[in-house]
């Protein structure tokens, strides 16, 4: 999409809003730092001090105490679109990083991200852990405006890339250059945050801290898990016991903040990417639903925000708000320019000084798997939640949306109908075409393709490539060449770095010597396909041989490509999940 195009779009949003310098505090010499703190699949419920009766967080708890603490705030109900709109301040539909997988997860690239604002009014950036908009160039971290990158590819250390990884000696990239750790991943990433940040004297540093805890696989440090084993069953013993991994990491964060200095002129903002999984078994705060849902225990999370030199007192603010309005508030809070920026969130500020906000309506919408469908929403304004385009429910008396009240007050779900048919009237036709992946750059060559990238088939974790899913085929990539001429392009049924044969089982998946247990579809290759534009070249291959390796004519600009493996009969198999795409 064309960026005029999107101003234009974005002007006439309802809930648009240039970022104008709203906050009043005393200024400082240097402007504060930030840290944004992120946990994976953690719901509203999944805190002592939002009333869990099993889990302790002694010192999330404290910084809620601290904090301004957003009790109605959104997210989208999964993590991708979530990661998207905190970046952005854009909706999922809007940025069009719009699903976990189904090749809709990368950003609009014409729109600057909260680490490029940082970055451009001075700020040293990084970012610790979880990405997940992106795995290739230019859509890493280190594309999209962070100057340190402690990451890993994919959603997660079990996801079709990783595929082998673990948490107790995660491998990860620094920058692009592959280590490996002999600490469990959350003290990884804080370790590695604090001793950047310890660096950053001469100028304000923003951190982004996105864990992959405590999503699953279910996998704490044993003396951890340890603390629960007894107080509930398997499955919500081990995903609280890394919450309070996770909760030890947050105070130690809190012991370097105090021991440095830094403490008071320091911005921290916590919460979660959505709703509640493992743990909404024990308790999810009354919420109907969980991670994925639409209804209010998939997207409602707990937000905090502290300063404790901004002049905000700690308190409570029960006025809808979204992930999308924290980008704004930041650029705000800081005093920082925006480059004329346009974001569907606002700033908060001036509920954080206790003052009202226009009245307002906003849309928690993704894309499950494939495409968005049209009414596949939440609507949210004030105390009203529109689910499906014609369920209302008033959450001030009905918090866990038993009682559908349409009928009782059809003038409201005619005013939030008719807000979401001219906010869906304005999405872009481009959010149903595929963002390419760039190939032939002479900034990344060569480039992984992988079925996290398949336009709109669903396959990104070891199960799903395990067992073969996707059909015969599997799903098409979309790759820009960013020059014409030869390719070599190498498709295989496992990843690259196991070295595993096309036939063969993929690699046992193990942590501290425990085995994860998935099944293998076994694969009778003898033959492989590739189609590029329409055009298919057949190889024979044997169930032995690691990949198959085929040399193609690629067009400058945009290319569809698929592969896919036969039998020796010449049925078609399965897809292959992985291709190494190399200009020559």
């Amino acid at each position: 999409m064309k960026r005029r195009r999107f101003l234009k779009q974005a002007a006439f949003s309802a809930a648009a809003l240039s970022t104008a310098s709203l906050y009043t505090g005393a200024a400082s010499p240097k402007k504060p730092n930030v840290i944004v703190i992120l946990t994976d699949d953690q719901g509203y419920g999944d805190l002592s001090c939002t009333g869990n009766p099993i889990l302790k967080t002694p010192n999330i708890d404290r910084l809620g105490s601290e904090s301004v603490r957003f009790t109605d705030f959104h997210v989208t109900p999964v993590c991708t679109p979530t990661r998207g709109q905190l970046m952005t301040g854009l909706d999922a539909l809007h940025n069009q990083a719009c699903a976990v997988t189904a090749g809709r997860t990368i950003m609009r690239r014409d729109v600057p991200t909260m680490a490029d604002l940082f970055r451009q009014n001075g700020y040293a950036t990084g970012l610790f852990g979880k990405w997940h908009l992106g795995h290739t160039y230019p859509d890493r971290p280190m594309d999209r405006g962070f100057d340190k990158c402690v990451w890993f590819k994919g959603w997660g250390l079990q996801s079709e890339i990783e595929f082998d990884n673990d948490y107790s000696t995660p491998r990860y990239l620094d920058g692009t250059e592959e280590k490996r750790a002999s600490v469990y991943c959350t003290d990884l990433w804080f370790q590695e945050a604090i001793a950047w940040m310890d660096k950053q004297r001469d100028k304000p540093f923003f951190v982004y801290l996105p864990t992959n805890v405590p999503h699953m696989p279910l996998w704490p440090p044993q003396e951890y898990a340890d603390l629960y084993k007894d107080k509930t069953g398997p499955g919500p013993a081990a995903f609280f016991a890394m919450i309070a991994n996770l909760d030890d990491n947050i105070g130690r964060l809190d012991q370097w903040l105090k021991k440095s200095g830094l403490y008071k002129d320091t911005i921290l903002v916590f919460l979660s990417d959505n709703g509640g999984t493992v743990g909404q078994r024990v308790f999810n705060a009354g919420l109907r639903d969980s991670k994925a849902s639409h209804y209010e225990g998939g997207h409602r999370v707990p937000c905090f925000i502290r300063w404790p030199n901004g002049g905000f007192d700690a308190f409570e603010v029960a006025t809808p708000t979204q992930v999308q309005d924290l980008l704004p508030t930041l650029l705000d809070l800081c005093n920082l320019s925006s480059q004329r920026a346009v974001f569907d969130g606002i700033s908060l500020v001036p509920l954080m000084n206790k003052k009202k906000i226009k009245d307002r309506m906003f849309v928690v919408q993704y894309a499950l798997r494939k495409r968005a469908e049209k009414y596949d929403c939440a609507v949210i304004w004030n105390q009203w939640r529109l689910q499906k385009g014609s369920e209302l429910y008033d959450i001030a008396n009905d918090r866990s949306q038993k009682n559908d009240v349409s009928a009782q007050h059809p003038e409201i779900v005619k005013r939030m109908k008719a807000f979401y048919d001219e906010w869906w009237a304005k999405l872009d036709p481009a959010l149903n075409e595929p963002i390419p992946v760039i190939v032939g750059s002479k900034n990344a060559n060569p480039v992984l393709l992988t079925s996290i990238d398949w336009w709109e088939v669903d396959c990104d974790n070891i199960n799903f490539v395990s067992q073969a899913v996707g059909g015969p085929r599997g799903g098409c990539w979309t790759a820009q060449a960013e020059t014409a001429g030869k390719y070599r392009i190498e498709l295989r049924r496992w990843p690259f770095h196991t070295n595993k044969p096309i036939g063969s089982e993929g690699p046992r998946v193990t942590i501290t010597g425990r085995p994860l247990t998935h099944k293998f579809r076994l694969i009778p290759a003898h033959k492989a396909v590739l189609e590029v534009n329409g055009k298919a070249q057949q190889v024979s291959t044997k169930p032995e041989e690691l990949g198959v390796v085929f040399t193609v004519e690629l067009q400058q600009g945009k290319n569809r490509l698929q592969g896919w493996f036969a039998d020796a009969d010449g049925a078609n198999l399965c897809g292959a999940f992985y291709a190494m795409v190399e200009k020559l």
